[in-house]
């Protein structure tokens, strides 16, 4: 009797030592998530980037679609910790104005490059404008968001074209012109503006969640390429920031001024391949991340995304 009872009594044990331990497991890596999360609240104190660092990888930041927005916030936070910028984008007036400003602000020196992102043609004159600069930093911040507000793909409007080009080739141009130079002296950042829209497949936003889908695979790639030569490549993922793109929605707790969210993310440029810029956005991402990805593809969230999130979208737009 006593040996009939023997294997009942270690096949429990067995059971509940295996549970224990898959709990142990679950609690060891949520306490990690934990800890990793902490460096988000408290970025100054977990590591803390020395005033030079920036000026440290060279003397020119380049930052495209600089003309107004997340570029603009970006030339400003980078001539403010200490580097001369190249601002590239479209409308010549609007970036002269802007370095004038920033000049005054600053006291950096501010050169600008006039280039439509959505032509193939740009970017012989662009690196003949860079050449002799030592460029230590890369902000690939160009892109265009074709619906702003949501809809399905036959629905969108047809420029397709101009979208691939200014939001997936002009990353890849413009990191292979300034990488090149960056190699030989083992140094450098690059900063890959992607969407929180291309962490997952996106419908509503179709091709837009596509093309920042590239960037956050191109920008990770490419980081495991280059991270031993002594390059940062990271990509930024943001949810909601006020800008022309999203046509200046009131800011609030999920979405933030382009001068907050820079001001933030910069100050996280080494803490990984990925971040979505500021706490409340990371906080948001882990969030997302808990809930199905066929919640998303359903027919009646996506008929409450045409309907209920449209409403809401308009009613936050605000004139510039």
């Amino acid at each position: 009797m006593h040996a009939s009872l023997l294997p009942s009594l270690t096949m429990e044990d067995y059971q509940h030592q295996l549970l224990t331990v898959i709990g142990g497991l679950i609690c060891f890596c949520a306490l990690v998530k934990c800890i990793r999360f902490m460096k988000y609240v408290f970025p100054h104190t977990w590591s803390a980037l020395p005033q030079a660092f920036f000026p440290s990888l060279g003397e020119w930041a380049v930052v495209t679609g600089a003309g107004d927005g997340l570029g603009k916030a970006y030339s400003f936070e980078l001539a403010k910790r200490g580097l001369n910028v190249v601002m590239i984008s479209r409308t010549l007036e609007k970036l002269q104005r802007v370095a004038a400003d920033i000049e005054q602000a600053t006291g950096q020196k501010v050169k600008v490059i006039q280039a439509d992102f959505t032509k193939n043609s740009v970017y012989e004159n662009i690196e003949k404008g860079l050449q002799g600069l030592e460029i230590g930093v890369l902000v690939n911040n160009v892109g265009m968001l074709h619906n702003p507000l949501p809809c399905r793909f036959l629905n969108a409007p047809d420029i397709d074209e101009n979208l691939v080009n200014c939001n997936i080739i002009s990353a890849t141009k413009m990191t292979q012109i300034i990488l090149k130079q960056m190699e030989p002296r083992q140094k450098g950042l690059i900063l890959n503006l992607s969407s929180g829209l291309g962490t997952f497949p996106c419908p509503l936003y179709t091709m837009y969640s596509a093309s920042k889908a590239f960037i956050c695979t191109f920008s990770k790639a490419l980081q495991a390429e280059y991270r031993a030569k002594g390059i940062i490549i990271q990509v930024v993922a943001p949810y909601g920031v006020s800008t022309p793109m999203t046509m200046h929605q009131k800011p609030g707790l999920i979405t933030k001024t382009a001068e907050e969210f820079v001001s933030e993310s910069l100050d996280y440029v080494t803490f990984g391949d990925e971040i979505f810029g500021c706490l409340a956005h990371e906080i948001l991402a882990c969030v997302l991340r808990l809930i199905p990805l066929w919640v998303f593809h359903s027919d009646r969230l996506q008929e409450a995304v045409l309907h209920l999130f449209t409403s809401y979208l308009k009613k936050r737009w605000r004139k510039p």
